[in-house]
């Protein structure tokens, strides 16, 4: 029998965590909003590109950046690269936005509600690469419904991805990886073109690491470094 659709992940996790200092909710409160991405009136559609003053080269989605390290690092190593991060835990955003201000990353967007709230309202094929690292893994079976990686997600994914952009996706949990591929394996939008072990094992080159990462390591686990193509 085969799997009908998967509903769509929300997002089920905290929001806030530690207080905000009060330098990082004067930026939440002043910064946010200039970098925030507006979404547009019902029934258009959002060009990314047009976010940024001078048009970038490329468009490259990061959903659920946590505290901002990887997204930081590709935005300072690719300024001709438009970034957007999507992340609703707002300490997160609070320290992304401290370290675009201090750096002057002019290339970065923000989205601080649920990706599914921004995936419908981004332009078809507008997007060229989008990261997925390390998400919440709800490893109890009753809450694996709530994982990102569903059908009708990789459906939202690949409806704003051009034909040979790159989905990266990242994790520690060996039952994950598996889910994920299977959900790639079963959809016409994704090709999975790894050749040997070390192109899942082995983390992309121009990687530079995460805390996730470094936790996992830690407790003796190692992580899965998956690249699915938008055929």
């Amino acid at each position: 029998m085969t799997a009908g659709p998967e509903a769509p992940g929300s997002f089920f996790g905290r929001r806030k965590g530690k207080a905000l200092r009060a330098g990082q909710a004067e930026r939440i409160a002043q910064l946010l909003p200039e970098l925030r991405v507006p979404l547009p009136e019902t029934g258009a559609t959002l060009d990314p590109r047009s976010l940024f003053p001078n048009p970038p080269a490329e468009i490259w989605l990061e959903s659920g950046f946590g505290g901002g390290e990887h997204l930081a690092h590709q935005a300072r190593s690719h300024p001709e690269v438009g970034f957007i991060g999507v992340e609703p835990f707002v300490n997160g955003v609070a320290k992304l936005l401290g370290v675009a201000a201090e750096e002057g990353l002019a290339n970065i967007r923000i989205w601080d509600e649920d990706s599914t709230q921004l995936l419908p309202a981004l332009k078809p094929g507008s997007i060229d690469r989008i990261y997925l690292l390390y998400p919440d893994p709800w490893p109890k079976r009753r809450q694996r419904k709530r994982r990102f990686v569903s059908d009708e997600n990789l459906a939202a994914l690949a409806r704003v991805m051009r034909p040979g952009a790159e989905l990266r996706f990242a994790t520690d949990i060996d039952d994950y990886a598996g889910w994920a591929l299977a959900r790639v394996f079963r959809s016409s939008d994704f090709a999975w073109d790894a050749q040997r072990p070390a192109d899942w094992r082995q983390p992309w080159p121009d990687w530079p690491g995460t805390r996730y990462e470094d936790k996992a390591r830690r407790e003796g686990r190692g992580s899965a470094y998956l690249t699915f193509r938008r055929v």
